[in-house]
């Protein structure tokens, strides 16, 4: 199986960016932990990072072109507020979940608002990093022959 993990504004900035809301750990460290679980398993993760949502948008529609299965999509501040990416998401017929490392719903009122929510699968937020490995699991599990 075939997903993109894309993701948007400042996440590029994890250990920096309020580690008190966000942790101490890297956006290294996050592909390194998502490589090393797709390790042994027949996942293929392609990985993303833009602060443009423009090139969001261009990558998620490659996404579609190259037949990917799976998006897992942390829009960042987007989120909140960018209906071309969640028009994009809508257009792709690809099963995408939406991650958070934060619980956007138990943040400032304007952050609990998604208006990507309604076309994704799945929105999970709060757990960190193991967010990520959860939304893969998650297609995965709508998909055979995911795990070793």
């Amino acid at each position: 199986m075939r997903i993109a993990v894309v993701n948007g504004p400042n996440l590029n900035f994890l250990g920096i960016r309020e580690p008190d809301v966000y942790g101490h750990e890297t956006y290294d460290d996050l592909i390194y932990m998502l490589r090393d679980y797709a390790m042994g398993k027949k996942i293929q993760l392609d990985f993303f990072q833009s602060n443009s949502e423009g090139a969001l948008i261009d990558y998620l529609q490659q996404c579609y072109h190259k037949h990917f299965e799976g998006i897992v999509i942390n829009p960042g501040a987007y989120t909140h507020y960018s209906y071309a990416i969640r028009d994009c998401i809508a257009s792709l017929n690809i099963p995408t979940v939406e991650v958070h490392l934060s619980n956007i719903h138990e943040r400032e009122g304007f952050r609990s608002i998604s208006v990507v929510e309604d076309v994704c699968v799945k929105q999970l937020c709060g757990k960190g990093f193991r967010g990520y490995i959860e939304a893969i699991d998650y297609l995965c599990s709508k998909k055979r022959g995911c795990n070793d």
